[in-house]
């Protein structure tokens, strides 16, 4: 009965959904050109590299495990998530080299994401929609050996198709938001068949696991696991380089030191102006260089309105998508830098001195400060940073990060870490944010072992 009201729910409330869809198509891109695959309709290309028949009759054909050939399927939706997918992925080929993947998403940032992450054997594919037509058709085109969803992926009828074909299915990374924790515990009722569905649930943190097993999750299929996001961030040396001599920082000891902003949303461009104008205006802050600011916004259809904004405060924008760097002229106005493409914020972050990580300040839930904590930069956060509990609470334990509680706190730091005679005391907690990094690694491995197990 829960399941007939739930459909008939997401009937109803699917159509107000479509002008969402639209709307993200014309500011994003990507999104008609496989809309088909939302209905579990593939174009050819995708039919022939699953080879149903052909993969079947080659397994047998070769005395190998029934459904040993058969394909897993990863779903992920954010870049951050794509990403740990990504690492997962990579684990799996090493212990398995012949392992086959159906990758799917939901937006077409993921999308771009995902198409890093795949391999030549591998199914890219948008996610179905969660109806269970579609599903089911899925299920039967793809014929997964094995599902596995990241984070907080919960899509009730797949998930449900997957127990009914009898698919050994695990949720990795996962985490329960603080709101969605009241939500889960409540329908309780219904959340609980989903949970009792997997065969393991690999939860950052303790607090993740008891709120899981709050909402129905069975305790004994429920392991703290800590963030894959840890064993994800990875540094590009060569990609540091390129950035470097973008923003005319590569004279060595002799250069202006780099504020960055990586990931931001809308409003914290415009703190982060602020207070770079402030610091320009502060001599004792700009000696022997002034320092230089780079933004780089977390979405960048959003871009142009980040320029307005430099160029209303009477900055020149030097933006990388048009190919423009600090060779550039500048008609005697301070430059600020705009990060807009894509696969460079890792670069960045090695590149910078002082990093600010968005979605914190004007925005719940932050983006990953995993990345330039591995980097050995002294990084700031906003008080909003509930996506990354359990990694707040051990950078901070081990002083690898500052949290501020506003716009005037950021700025204090900032000028502190800007300050002449300030390097010694930089450099420290940087080396304190590496290693804290460093000790956490090895979460994707080990819980690749016990699914592997299960697999068995």
């Amino acid at each position: 009965m829960k399941w007939a009201v739930y459909n008939l729910l997401f009937l109803f409330a699917y159509p107000f959904l479509l002008p969402g869809f639209a709307i993200r198509m014309l500011r994003r891109g990507g999104y008609a050109a496989r809309m088909g695959d939302r209905f579990a309709l593939y174009p050819e290309s995708v039919l022939r590299a699953l080879g149903r028949r052909d993969r079947l009759a080659d397994s047998h054909a070769k005395g190998a495990k029934p459904g040993a050939d058969r394909p897993v399927w990863i779903h992920a939706v954010s870049v951050g998530e794509v990403q740990v997918a990504g690492q997962l992925m990579r684990e799996w080929r090493k212990a398995e080299p012949g392992v086959r993947f159906c990758f799917s998403t939901t937006s077409s940032t993921g999308w771009k994401t995902a198409e890093k992450v795949v391999g030549p054997g591998d199914v890219l594919i948008y996610n179905p929609i969660d109806f269970p037509t579609f599903t089911r058709a899925a299920f039967l085109t793809i014929e997964p050996r094995a599902v596995v969803l990241t984070e907080s992926e919960i899509w009730p009828n797949m998930i449900r198709r997957a127990k009914k074909s009898g698919v050994p299915l695990f949720l990795v990374n996962a985490r329960v938001s603080d709101r969605s924790a009241p939500r889960y515990k409540a329908a309780k009722f219904f959340f609980g068949d989903i949970f009792r569905s997997f065969d393991r649930i690999f939860a950052q943190s303790e607090a993740d696991r008891d709120r899981l097993v709050a909402a129905g999750a069975p305790a004994e299929r429920v392991e703290v696991s800590g963030s894959f996001k840890f064993d994800v961030a990875k540094r590009a040396p060569e990609k540091e380089r390129e950035l470097a001599e973008w923003l005319g920082v590569d004279g060595g000891a002799k250069r202006p030191k780099v504020l960055l902003g990586g990931s931001t949303w809308p409003d914290e461009d415009a703190d982060l102006l602020d207070i770079y104008a402030r610091v320009l205006a502060s001599p004792e802050l700009c000696a022997p260089l002034p320092p230089t600011l780079v933004i780089a916004p977390r979405h960048f259809e959003k871009a142009d309105a980040v320029e307005a904004n430099i160029v209303k405060r009477g900055f020149a924008c030097v933006r990388r998508s048009r190919g423009e760097s600090a060779k550039g002229g500048s008609d005697g106005r301070p430059r600020v830098f705009l990060a807009d493409t894509t696969g460079e914020l890792m670069g960045l972050y090695g590149v910078a001195d002082v990093v600010f990580v968005g979605k914190s300040l004007r925005a719940h839930g932050s983006q990953n400060m995993i990345e330039p904590c591995l980097c050995g930069k002294q990084t700031f956060v906003g008080p909003y940073t509930e996506n990354f509990r359990p990694v707040m609470s051990d950078l901070l334990a081990g002083g690898a990060i500052v949290q501020v509680r506003d716009v005037e706190e950021l700025e204090r730091g900032v000028r502190e870490a800007l300050a002449p005679g300030r390097a010694e005391e930089s450099a420290k907690q940087g080396e304190r944010a590496r290693l804290a990094v460093e000790r956490r690694r090895g979460v994707v491995s080990r819980c690749l072992a016990e699914i592997m197990e299960v697999l068995r």
